[in-house]
Formats: structure tokens, sequence, C-alpha cells
């Protein structure tokens, strides 16, 4: 028989998947059934594994202590270099992510993530202990591509992470892109409807009209600057699908420069690119000013000029 305490980063998920994080010795089919033989407890009264955890609750499961000997959760956080931190408060921070640096791992198999060098600012700055949490880590809210440049957030806390991924779902965060494309755009201005499927460990397919296995995608550029065969582009996203804006640009026929999997090899070859040249490089929130729990964000906008906008000539 093991007890848990619920604490605040704890609470407002179900019962089962707090066990599954913060018991990872258990097995899922072991789980359930402990759930189907009652012997899953919520101060004192049985509950079903979709019951919702608060912050205080007694959460008493029946099975052998050799189930929970992981419990509460211990790691060792690596040792990697801090993450460019663009702002901060009480519940999130905003990092810039330099090219060639994954968020996450990846087929790759780098040790050296945006995730891991989140964990150890927090981590050194005493923010986060992972030895005082049962199932939370503080993890990114959005995510770029590795040799996708921009700002990516991180969560500091579990209700901050659930508020800042509705905030997302609401499209009250205002993503916006720079990019450079080799050939121009067929307006000045337009926002693309289409349809998107990517299957793992494929480029990225876009149908002009709706197909099975295919979702909607809305992307929306503009048409900052061109001269000779290259196009300085801003990109909103409506929506965020995996390679949206490479697919999209590519299906209209002015693909990212360097980008090696959608763009023009030839073109990509003559100006030396190894990478695509963008950068999420805009930001802003639509937060309430009071009453939110990330209100301190309200009227916040963050931005910055890349290093390719310069590089080609182009200005904004």
């Amino acid at each position: 028989m093991h007890t848990f305490t619920i604490g605040a980063n704890d609470a407002g998920q179900r019962a089962d998947k707090f066990l599954l994080k913060a018991c990872p010795k258990l097995p899922k089919s072991l789980l359930y059934k402990t759930f189907r033989k009652k012997d899953v407890k919520l101060g004192g009264k049985r509950i079903p594994p979709e019951t919702f955890l608060q912050a205080g609750d007694e959460l008493t499961v029946y099975l052998p202590d050799e189930f929970f000997a992981a419990a509460p959760k211990s790691q060792r956080i690596a040792a990697l270099p801090l993450p460019e931190i663009v702002y901060e408060d009480d519940n999130i921070a905003l990092m810039k992510k330099p090219v060639d640096l994954p968020v996450h791992a990846d087929d790759k198999g780098s040790a050296d993530t945006l995730a891991g060098r989140f964990l150890c600012y927090l981590a050194k700055s005493g923010a986060y202990d992972p030895a005082n949490e049962q199932s939370f880590s503080p993890a990114l809210c959005n995510r770029l591509d590795r040799n996708t440049e921009g700002f990516v957030i991180g969560a500091k806390n579990a209700a901050a992470l659930r508020s800042m991924n509705a905030l997302i779902r609401e499209n009250r965060v205002i993503k916006q892109y720079l990019c450079i494309t080799a050939g121009n755009p067929p307006k000045q201005h337009d926002t693309v409807t289409a349809y998107h499927r990517r299957i793992e460990g494929r480029s990225a397919e876009i149908s002009e009209t709706p197909r099975e296995g295919f979702r909607q995608i809305v992307t929306e550029y503009e048409l900052l600057q061109k001269h000779d065969d290259l196009a300085l582009l801003l990109i909103t996203l409506h929506t965020g699908r995996t390679h949206q804006i490479r697919a999209q640009m590519a299906a209209l026929r002015c693909p990212l420069l360097g980008d090696s999997r959608y763009g023009f090899a030839k073109v990509n070859r003559r100006y030396a690119e190894t990478h695509q040249l963008l950068a999420a490089c805009l930001l802003r929130f639509d937060v309430p000013a009071e009453g939110h729990l990330l209100s301190a964000l309200h009227g916040k906008a963050f931005a910055y000029t890349p290093d390719f906008v310069r590089r080609y000539g182009f200005s904004v």
C-alpha cells in the first residue's frame, strides 16, 4: 500500500495519469486492474481512473511496495549549457532557441536539448527540484524544428503549463515568423487555407482540397521585400502543424532558402545554405490584465531580427 499527498503540481489531472507518471515501475495493465478491483481510494473512498485530483487530496493505492520504489521521483539533472532567457516570471520562461538545437531528443540522439537546458536552468536557480516532485517536470509549451531558430515558451509549474496550452489552443498566443524564400509567393499578401498530412519519418503533404487523413491548415503571409530571386516574408500561423510553413511555402513554389527537405537543392547550393532560413521571432500574448494566472504577460510582445535578414540585404 502507498499513499500520495497531492501537491500543487499534481493537481488538475486524472488519477490514472498521475499514477502512471508517479509510479514508473507500475505496469499500465496492472494499474487499471487495480482500479477495477476498487483498490485505488481517494480520501478513503473508491474512485474510477478518470477522477480529477485536487491539491491536498490523499490518494491510496493497494499494491506491494515494490511498485512504488521510484516514488517520489528523483533524477539527476544533466549539466548542460543554459538557455538564452528573454523573459521570465513566476510561471513561465521565454527562451530563444538557436539553430541546430533540438527542443526534445530526436533521432540524431543529441543529449543536448532545449528541454534539458530549461530543466538545468531551473534546477540551478532553485526553481525546480525533481526530488520534491511526484509527477511533474517543467515542460516546453511549443516546439520548433531543430534548424528553425526562435522563441520557445517554457512552463515552470503544472498550472502554468495548462494555462499556456489553453491560450495556444485558443489562438491567443500570436506567433509570427520571418523567412527568406527562393522565389516570390503568388500575391503580396494572402491567407492560404490548405490541407496537411504528415506521416512520421516522411515529408509533410499539402493538398489544396480536403482529403482523407488531411487536417486543415491556415497560413498567412506578407511579402515584405524582394530582390534578385529571393523574398523576405512575414508569416503568421493560424494553425500549428509539423513543417507547416516549410511545406506550405514549397507548395506555393517559393520554398524556404536552405530547406534541404522541401527546397530547391540547386538554389540552396548556389547560396551555400544548409538549413532553412526561418525564425520564430515575433510573439504576442492575448491575456487578460487581471484574474488570469498568466496576467503578467498582458500587453507583452517580443521580437528580434534574425541575422539572416541583414546578411541578405533585407531590413525590417
